[in-house]
């Protein structure tokens, strides 16, 4: 399975990124990941949505070619980030990449309680309308406290947290293979 993981913080030091980064490693074996940056998507201008500038062009090609995606959500005053908000409204429009492509969240932030209020946001802009990314039902994953579980290599280190997140990629990969098996009886 192809996973492409969008990381809505572009700082280069961002604990979403190691986490992405962390998954990334652990189930190489399981799927593989590309990570893509929002660092040079331009600002979403509907003037220009029917031919985009190529940065654009390459990120929806790299979300269409990929079976499943990963959204590595920060938080930020309580909601997604606007770079995260910008890629999505890009892939909502024209050819809506998204469009029945199976997603599931994970998200980290220094607070207790992870990015329990973006991921509520994010999962509903998915359910949007243009939008429609089907979704790894319950299985959120909200690393909270990221800065004491991650080490300075980016490895996740708090054990009942890499547990927990084993067991969503099983949840997921077992769900995303039922998804399959319903779109081929269609």
């Amino acid at each position: 399975m192809k996973v492409v993981a969008i990381v809505g913080s572009i700082r280069k030091e961002s604990y979403n990124l190691k986490l992405a980064k962390f998954i990334q490693k652990r189930y190489q074996d399981r799927f593989e990941l590309e990570i893509l940056t929002l660092r040079d998507l331009p600002f979403y201008d509907q003037d220009i949505e029917n031919d985009p500038p190529a940065a654009v062009k390459e990120f929806k090609g790299k979300v269409a070619a990929a079976d499943a995606v990963l959204w590595v959500v920060p938080e930020y005053n309580a909601t997604v980030p606007g770079v995260m908000v910008n890629a999505i409204d890009w892939m909502s429009r024209v050819d809506r990449v998204l469009n029945g492509k199976p997603s599931w969240i994970v998200g980290a932030s220094m607070g207790l309680l992870g990015t329990v209020k973006a991921q509520g946001h994010l999962r509903d802009i998915l359910f949007a309308q243009g939008v429609g990314s089907p979704l790894l039902p319950g299985n959120e994953v909200y690393v909270g406290v990221v800065h004491e579980k991650i080490d300075t290599e980016g490895n996740l280190t708090h054990e009942p947290t890499v547990k927990f997140l084993d067991s969503v990629v099983d949840n997921f990969i077992n769900w995303y293979n039922q998804q399959a098996k319903i779109a081929v009886n269609k």
